[in-house]
């Protein structure tokens, strides 16, 4: 198992643990669907997810899974309030354009919101502009500056004080140190290599 699948590993058994079996859920930039697979086989929910890239829904179908090829906010907006019991949002909050937007409207459609991202406060990322002066370069940043989708890197310190501001209700929080494995109990802004939050309104 590689490095990066096997943070994955973590990442998606801390959301388990966080969804109820039997439960309605939508995943927001579900790419390939490994997440949402998990979840039907560990937890049993009525899943859905809903992906800009054609590639990563054909690959989410051929999973067995219902997912939706489009832009997100906009297929947010045809459900009724509080219609699924969990909205998922890893790994994606950082790569939109309107991440605020987004989660307001998942907060809406959804009795509880699950926001995971990397902590582009993390020692080692500050550290790299320090030294170089450039953004960094590893398996999570893959990409030259030039590559990369529009992006508004985000640090715990961020997250809360913009949770704090839309009153939105921080139900449990996770934080895992930089190898996304053993959780970091202390100083997160500064230790933590990625955070998961469970939101409600």
């Amino acid at each position: 198992m590689s490095q990066l699948v096997a943070k994955r590993t973590v990442d998606m058994q801390i959301i388990g643990d966080w969804v109820e079996p039997n439960s309605r859920v939508l995943d927001l930039g579900c790419g390939e669907g490994a997440l949402l697979d998990y979840l039907v086989q560990s937890k049993q929910v009525s899943a859905v997810g809903v992906d800009l890239d054609f590639t990563r829904i054909t690959a989410c179908v051929r999973r067995g899974l219902t997912a939706y090829q489009g832009d997100m906010t906009a297929f947010l907006r045809s459900f009724p309030d509080k219609h699924f019991d969990r909205v998922i949002c890893s790994r994606t909050a950082h790569e939109l354009d309107d991440p605020a937007a987004v989660i307001l409207e998942a907060l809406r459609v959804g009795r509880a919101l699950t926001v995971g991202f990397v902590n582009h406060g993390f020692w080692k990322n500050r550290l790299n502009m320090l030294l170089h002066g450039q953004k960094i370069r590893n398996e999570v940043y893959k990409t030259e500056w030039f590559q990369s989708r529009p992006a508004n890197p985000v640090s715990v310190a961020d997250f809360e004080r913009f949770c704090a501001a839309k009153q939105i209700r921080i139900a449990r929080r996770a934080h895992l140190a930089g190898n996304w494995r053993t959780p970091c109990r202390s100083f997160p802004n500064l230790l933590a290599g990625f955070a998961l939050y469970d939101l409600a309104r």
